[in-house]
C-alpha cells in the first residue's frame, strides 16, 4: 500500500547496487514516466497498420531515448521482502512500487537528484541520484518504525512466494492501464487462465469471470479481507460496485484452491483485493471515458494527504453509463468510495464506506442461436415454439445478433449495495501486530418484468368473470425483490519475529450472519382480480450464519527449504422459510462442518529459481439455487470437495545484460490436478431469472499445466503471455433428458465427458512499448477454445473458439498548470471478430418425438473504442 507517514529529514541512507544479475527481489517493472515528450498520432484502422506499429515500436526502442532509467527494488531492511505500493517521488514527483517491490523511473535527467521513498509502518529513506546514459539498477531497504501498515488483515490471506501456490500480484498501475470504465473482470482478462464474458456485449453491465473452467460462484472475493460473495448464491456481483477498480490499491489472483480465505472456499481461484491506500500528499484527480455504444465514464478522486502527521481523508464519485452493445441493454450505473483515517507510530483504525447503485436493462435471455447464424428453418421453429407476435417475429429477424427479447420499457434490474468497514491494525510488540474489521454490506433491490399471459392462480388471485366470461389469465408487471443485510467480524493476528525471518505466522478467522427477505409484487395487471396495492404474491427468509478460523506458518527450514502448513475449521448454518415464485415450498435446513488443510514446500535452486509444491482440501456448501429449483422438499444437493495438487518452477532474473539491454525475464510453469467429489457443474440451463442450474456429479476433475512469461528491455518494450492447456472431465456421467411430458429422464448409458463452460487452451499476450517518453502503445491478443454449454460434449450444443486482439495507447502530458494529464484510447475487437463467449441450451422433446436442442448465446461487441482524458492536480 502507499505510504501514510511523514517524511521527516533524515541523513542519507544506503543505496545498494543490486545483489546480480539473478536477484528475484530487484524485478525490474514499468511505471509511469515523470517526463512528457512530443506527441504522435498514429492512424490504425487496417490491420496493415497495426503491424506496422508494432514493427515501430521495436525499432524506435532502440533509438528514442536520450536519458538513462533508474530502476530498483524497494524490500524490508529485515526480511528481505517486497514492499508493494511504496511511494518512490524523484524531485517531488511519485510514483508507486509495483506489486513485488520494483518500481521504474523510465528518464532521470542529467544531474543530481533528490530520491525519497516511504512506506508506511518504515521509516522514509532519502538519497541522491545521479542521472546518467547508461540504465541504473538499485536495491533500497527500509526499515521498520514509522506508521503500523494499514494491510495487516489483507495480507494474512494472500500468497507469496513461501506458500507453494500459483497466484499473480496485479498493481494499482497494472489496472489503471487497462481501466476505461469496462467491469474488473474486463481488466484482469491478461492473467493466467482468465475467461470473460458480458451480457451487454461490451464490458459494462453484467460480467463474468471464468478461472480455470470455475464460474464466479466458485471464485472467493474478499476487499479488505471482507467476504463480497453473496452468502446464499455465492457469486460476486461487481455490477453492484461500478468502478471499484479505481479504488484498488492492490490485488492478487490465487489459482486453486491457494490459503485460507474468509467467506466461501475457493474452488477455482480467489480475488483478494485491497482498497487501504493512504497517500501522504494531497492530490486530485479525475478521469473521463467516451466510447462506442453512448458509453461515458466519469469520475472525482481526492485525498487530504495526512492532516495533523495523524489524519487522513480519500473519497471518490463515479458514474457509468451505456447503451449497451445489445438493443435495449443500457446500463446507468453510480457509486462512491470514502475513507477516513487515523494513524500513530503503532495504530492505524480506518473507516471505509463505499457503495453503488445500478439499473441494468435485463440481457441475461441471451439471443436465440438461428438470429445468429441466420438459419431461417431454426428461426422460424423460434418464432413458433415461442408464439412471437409479428411485430416480434420481424424485430429478431431484423435485430440478428443484436437482437433482446425483452421491450417493455422498464424491464430492468435496479439494486443498491451499501458497505461499511472499521479497519483496525495494531502493534502489538517487535513481533506481533493484530488486524481486525467490523463490517456491514445492506443491499436491497428488485427485478421489474412485464408477463404476458399469466393465470391469476400463480400468483394468489381469482379468476375474472366478465359477463359469462371468465377470464383465467391476465397480462401484468411485477418485482422480484431482494432485501438482505450482512454483517461480521474478521480478525488476523500476525507473528514475524524481528531477529528470525525464518517462521511467519498467523491465526486468523471471521463470524459472519447474511439475512435475506425474497419476495414479488405484481404492481400492474391488466385485470386486477381481487389484489391490492403491491399484491405480494410470494415470500421467503433466509438465514445463514458462516464462521471460520484457521492457522497458518511458514518455516525456512534449510537456507534453501521451506516448508508451509495451512489448516481451517469452518462451519455454516443456513436456513430457509417459505414459498418461491412457482409456490414451491423452499424450506430448507441445511448444517456443514468442514476442515481444510493445506501444505506446501518451496525449494531454492540458485538465485532466482524455485521450485514449489503443495496439496490443499476445499470444501464448500451448495447454493440456493441449488435447492428453490429442485421439487419441494428436495434437499438431496451435496456439498463439494475438492483436492487440489499444485507444483512448479519460477524463474527471476531482473537485470541480465541480453543484446547490449538492461533486460528484466519472468517465467512460471505450474501443474495442477484439480480432482472433485460431488462438484456441482452446470447443467447448461438457467432459471426464470438467469441463474445457471446445476448438478452433483460424483466423481470430475480438472488438470492442467499454466506458463507465464515475462520480458522487458530497459522498460523501452515489453512482452507478457500466458498458456493454459488443461482437460477437464466428468467420470461416468449420465445425461439428463426430458420425456414428452417434460419430465427429466436419466440416460442409461454412463461415459466419461468434458464438464461445461471449460476449455482446454486459454492464451493471452500483450506486447507494449514505450517509442517516446510518456507514450505507451500495446497490443493485447486473447484466444478461447471450444467450450461445451452443458455436460454432454455435443458439438451441437457449444461456444466456438475465438480470438480477440485490442489496442491501447496512453499518453502524458506534464504541463505547468496540473501534475498531468493523460490522453488514453481502448480500440477492442480491432479485428472485428464476431464472436459469443457465453451461452446456455434447453432440450425438450420434439413433435416426432425426438430430443430438440435450442440454444441461445450472449455476443460480443465488434470493433469498438473507448478514449479517455485523465487529469491529475
Amino acid at each position: 500500500m502507499a505510504p501514510a507517514a511523514e517524511i521527516i529529514p533524515i541523513e542519507p541512507a544506503r543505496v545498494m547496487p543490486a545483489k546480480g544479475t539473478n536477484d528475484p527481489r530487484a524485478k525490474n517493472r514499468r511505471c509511469r514516466p515523470l517526463a512528457s515528450g512530443p506527441f504522435h498520432f498514429f492512424h490504425f484502422s487496417p490491420l496493415k497498420n497495426f503491424l506496422t506499429t508494432g514493427v515501430a515500436l521495436l525499432a524506435l526502442s532502440g533509438t528514442a531515448w536520450a536519458q538513462g532509467p533508474v530502476s530498483g527494488t524497494i524490500l524490508d531492511a529485515r526480511t528481505g521482502t517486497p514492499l508493494p505500493g511504496a511511494t518512490v517521488l524523484l524531485d517531488g514527483a511519485a510514483v508507486a512500487a509495483a506489486s513485488d517491490g520494483s518500481f521504474t523511473l523510465p528518464a532521470v535527467a542529467a544531474g543530481a537528484h533528490e530520491l525519497r521513498i516511504t512506506f508506511v509502518g518504515y521509516e522514509p529513506l532519502v538519497s541522491r541520484v545521479l542521472g546518467q546514459e547508461a540504465p541504473q539498477q538499485l536495491r533500497l531497504t527500509l526499515q521498520p518504525g514509522g506508521i503500523l501498515t494499514g494491510e495487516a488483515l489483507v495480507t494474512a490471506s494472500r500468497a507469496n512466494e513461501r506458500t507453494a501456490t500459483a497466484y499473480t500480484n496485479v498493481s494499482k498501475q497494472a489496472l489503471a492501464k487497462r481501466n476505461f470504465g469496462q467491469d474488473l473482470p474486463y481488466l484482469l482478462d491478461q492473467t493466467p487462465s482468465v475467461v470473460v464474458n458480458s451480457d451487454a456485449g461490451a464490458g459494462v453491465g453484467y460480467t463474468d469471470i471464468r478461472i480455470r473452467g470455475t464460474s464466479n460462484t466458485g471464485i472467493n472475493m474478499t476487499i479488505n479481507g471482507v467476504p463480497l460473495n453473496d452468502a446464499e448464491s455465492h457469486g460476486s456481483f461487481l455490477v453492484n460496485l461500478p468502478d471499484l477498480s479505481s479504488s484498488i490499491s492492490s490485488l492478487q489472483v490465487q489459482r486453486g484452491v491457494g490459503t485460507s480465505q474468509n467467506g466461501g472456499a475457493a474452488f477455482g481461484a480467489s480475488i483478494n483485493i485491497s482498497t487501504l491506500e493512504s497517500r501522504q500528499e494531497a492530490y486530485a484527480e479525475t478521469q473521463n471515458t467516451f466510447g462506442s455504444f453512448n458509453t461515458w465514464k466519469n469520475n472525482v478522486s481526492f485525498g487530504t494527504g495526512l492532516l495533523g502527521k495523524h489524519f487522513t481523508v480519500d473519497g471518490r464519485l463515479s458514474r457509468i453509463a451505456t447503451d449497451g452493445y445489445m438493443n435495449r441493454a443500457s446500463s446507468d450505473l453510480k457509486s462512491y468510495y470514502l475513507s477516513a483515517g487515523y494513524q500513530a507510530k503503532n495504530t492505524l483504525l480506518k473507516f471505509i464506506t463505499f457503495s453503488g447503485r445500478e439499473k441494468t436493462y435485463q440481457a441475461w435471455n441471451g439471443v436465440p442461436e438461428p438470429a445468429i447464424t441466420g438459419d431461417q428453418k431454426l428461426l422460424q421453429q423460434y418464432i413458433d415454439n415461442g408464439e412471437l407476435s409479428e411485430a416480434d417475429a420481424q424485430r429478431v429477424r431484423q435485430e440478428g445478433r443484436r437482437y433482446s427479447y425483452y421491450t417493455y420499457d422498464n424491464q430492468t434490474d435496479n439494486y443498491q449495495q451499501n458497505h461499511y468497514q472499521l479497519h483496525l491494525s495494531q502493534g502489538l510488540d517487535q513481533d506481533w501486530n493484530i488486524g481486525a474489521a467490523l463490517h456491514l454490506t445492506r443491499g436491497f433491490g428488485y427485478y421489474e418484468s412485464y408477463r404476458a399471459r399469466r393465470k391469476f392462480v400463480d400468483y394468489g388471485l381469482e379468476d375474472v368473470v366478465i359477463g359469462g366470461q371468465t377470464i383465467t389469465r391476465t397480462n401484468l408487471v411485477d418485482r422480484k425483490w431482494l432485501d438482505n443485510y450482512f454483517y461480521g467480524g474478521t480478525f488476523a493476528l500476525n507473528y514475524q519475529p524481528k531477529d528470525n525471518d525464518k517462521l511467519q505466522a498467523t491465526l486468523g478467522g471471521a463470524w459472519n450472519q447474511f439475512t435475506n427477505d425474497h419476495y414479488g409484487e405484481v404492481i400492474w395487471a391488466q385485470y386486477a382480480s381481487n389484489s391490492n396495492i403491491r399484491q405480494r404474491y410470494y415470500f421467503n427468509d433466509a438465514l445463514k450464519t458462516d464462521y471460520n478460523a484457521y492457522a497458518r506458518a511458514t518455516w525456512q527450514v534449510l537456507p534453501k527449504l521451506g516448508v508451509y502448513g495451512d489448516v481451517q475449521v469452518r462451519q455454516i448454518k443456513y436456513d430457509i422459510n417459505g414459498v418461491e415464485d412457482d409456490q414451491n415450498d423452499v424450506t430448507t435446513r441445511a448444517r456443514y462442518t468442514f476442515i481444510n488443510p493445506k501444505a506446501g514446500a518451496t525449494f531454492t535452486l540458485s538465485e532466482g529459481q524455485q521450485l514449489y509444491a503443495s496439496y490443499a482440501v476445499g470444501q464448500r456448501e451448495p447454493v440456493r439455487s441449488d435447492f428453490t429449483d429442485r421439487p419441494s422438499g428436495d434437499q438431496s444437493a451435496k456439498p463439494e470437495r475438492l483436492d487440489d495438487y499444485e507444483g512448479g518452477y519460477r524463474l527471476s532474473l531482473p537485470n541480465t545484460n541480453w543484446l547490449g539491454s538492461n533486460t528484466a525475464v519472468r517465467f512460471e510453469a505450474n501443474y495442477f490436478y484439480m480432482n472433485y467429489r460431488n462438484q456441482l457443474v452446470a447443467t447448461g440451463q438457467l432459471n426464470d431469472v438467469g441463474t445457471a442450474l446445476r448438478t452433483n456429479v460424483a466423481r470430475s476433475y480438472r488438470t492442467g499445466l499454466e506458463l507465464t512469461g515475462f520480458a522487458s528491455a530497459d522498460d523501452k518494450i515489453s512482452l507478457s503471455s500466458t498458456l493454459t492447456l488443461s482437460r477437464n472431465q466428468i467420470l461416468n456421467y449420465r445425461d439428463v433428458i426430458y420425456d414428452a411430458d417434460y419430465n427429466p429422464v436419466i440416460a442409461s448409458e454412463a461415459r466419461t465427458t468434458t464438464v461445461s463452460y471449460s476449455p482446454s487452451v486459454i492464451s493471452a499476450h500483450t506486447l507494449e512499448g514505450q517509442p517516446l517518453s510518456g507514450l505507451r502503445v500495446a497490443l493485447l491478443y486473447k484466444t478461447v477454445s471450444r467450450q461445451y454449454l452443458d455436460n454432454s460434449t455435443s458439438e451441437d450444443r457449444r461456444i466456438k473458439p475465438y480470438q480477440v486482439l485490442d489496442f491501447r495507447v496512453r499518453y502524458a502530458l506534464h504541463p505547468v498548470f496540473v501534475k498531468e494529464i493523460e490522453l488514453g484510447l481502448l480500440v477492442n475487437n480491432v479485428l472485428n471478430r464476431r464472436y459469443v463467449a457465453n451461452g446456455y441450451t434447453y432440450g425438450y422433446p420434439g413433435a416426432d418425438g425426438q430430443q430438440q436442442t435450442f440454444n441461445w448465446y450472449f455476443p460480443q461487441a465488434t470493433r469498438n473504442f473507448l478514449a479517455s482524458v485523465g487529469v491529475k492536480f
